[in-house]
């Protein structure tokens, strides 16, 4: 029996380092495919949050992680099945460069025999981009599928780096930009925050020279389906509150169809806008995101402050991860020196730093196994509470954040991804988690 779909175009989008266009280019790739009327789903690989923000306003659809440790290969693999299947174009963002850390980017196009599309910055070269990425190809060796030159200032400039490729095809160029996507110390800034981001996408999308003919010539594939195991309602009749604004807005996608699959009703609730904690909440999840940015609002936010206190002297479980455990310290003293009060639940001030004070992949220890996440934050927090327990680095294996526990509460700057351990989830946000 021939399946009537044909698959989509699967590529990963590398580069030889951070900084040389990566997001900026599969941004521009997802919306002038969208433009020209292809169903695009975009993946980010690695842990990331605000990539994926700009990169779903870019395609239009929600961007989930593929991390062959973090997600785990029968995840990832799962999701690039189903994603093929509703899609014409599947793209996947790498994370720094092609071979940076473990697993790679690499590991992953390997894993699952993904074509390559290396972005290069031209902008102070021509010939030379030819051996760049010859290199990059033969050192794994990676499938290389073409190349994007990003920065190129001319045809001219754009043949010389096509005739320097070989037999490698140069798919697409991009001018430089006026304009670029504003940073700050995570990385870019989150889409709200950038005035005229569509206009700015539509104009990357324009600028975009794409070899249709080239591009074409790459061959839809479509993964054998796979079928997931089956989680178990374990929060079936619960109503989860989840803090979600500017202040809380670092919050995988998956964490929120775990929720829904663990048999959870979800509800939304800003502390910005000094909402209370809903009164039929069962639990409270406070995601991370920049509450140092927002201390003022925060810190005057009297209705979030006095209702999350109530909760957690009523004993209901909550979760605060990262920039939410900021938010129920005693204060946090941002970038500029100003101190603002929070809302007291963990003793314990917190202050910005200049340089970063965690990265990188991490597991969480709990009585249904460990949970998979990350870290990254530039804030530290001096507190007399002493940790419950400690996460553990990946692949080192040495001790990570400190994880506190503080009645019913569980806080750490530890970002867990809620599919790798669905059960621990469930025993977190109904105070059984050890």
């Amino acid at each position: 029996m021939v399946n009537a779909h044909p698959g989509a175009r699967m590529v990963l989008v590398a580069a030889i380092a951070s900084g040389q266009g990566k997001t900026t280019v599969t941004a521009a790739l997802a919306r002038r495919l969208a433009r020209m009327g292809q169903r695009v789903r975009v993946f980010k690989c690695g842990p990331d949050f605000i990539d994926p923000m700009l990169l779903e306003r870019a395609s239009g659809a929600p961007v989930h992680t593929l991390d062959l440790w973090m997600t785990g290969p029968e995840q990832c693999r799962q999701q690039l099945a189903q994603a093929a299947r509703e899609a014409d174009v599947v793209l996947i963002e790498g994370v720094m460069g092609l071979y940076d850390g473990q697993p790679s980017a690499a590991d992953l196009a390997r894993e699952f025999d993904l074509p390559v599309l290396a972005v290069i910055d031209a902008a102070a070269m021509a010939q030379t981009a030819g051996a760049v990425v010859l290199g990059l190809r033969d050192y794994g060796p990676v499938r290389l599928a073409g190349v994007i030159a990003n920065r190129v200032a001319s045809e001219g400039h754009a043949r010389m780096v096509a005739a320097s490729l070989r037999e490698v095809p140069l798919l697409a160029n991009l001018p430089p930009q006026a304009h670029s996507l504003p940073e700050r110390h995570l990385g870019l800034v989150t889409p709200e925050e950038v005035g005229g981001l569509d206009a700015l996408l539509d104009q990357l999308a324009a600028q975009l020279v794409l070899d249709e003919d080239a591009w074409s010539t790459l061959a839809p594939r479509l993964p054998d389906a796979v079928t997931p195991e089956p989680i178990p309602s374990l929060l079936a009749g619960k109503t989860v509150a989840v803090a979600r604004d500017a202040a809380f807005c670092f919050l995988y996608p998956a964490n929120l169809d775990t929720l829904h699959a663990l048999g959870a009703r979800l509800v939304f609730f800003s502390p910005l806008a000094d909402d209370p904690v809903p009164a039929d909440a069962d639990a409270v999840y406070l995601p991370g995101g920049y509450p140092e940015l927002h201390g003022a609002t925060l810190a005057t936010a009297g209705r979030w402050q006095v209702s999350i206190r109530a909760a957690h002297r009523a004993g209901i479980p909550i979760l605060a991860e990262c920039g939410g455990m900021m938010a129920i310290a005693e204060s946090i003293t941002d970038q500029q020196g100003h101190t603002w009060a929070m809302a007291g639940l963990l003793p314990g001030a917190v202050a910005m730093q200049a340089r970063l004070a965690g990265l990188g992949p991490q597991s969480m220890p709990t009585a249904s196994g460990p949970l998979r996440g990350h870290t990254f934050h530039y804030s530290r927090m001096a507190t007399t509470l002493a940790p419950a327990a400690c996460t553990s680095k990946y692949p080192s294996g040495s001790e990570g954040e400190a994880v506190y526990r503080q009645g019913a509460l569980t806080a750490s700057y530890f970002h867990a991804y809620f599919a790798s351990n669905p059960q621990a989830v469930a025993a977190l946000l109904t105070g059984r988690a050890w």
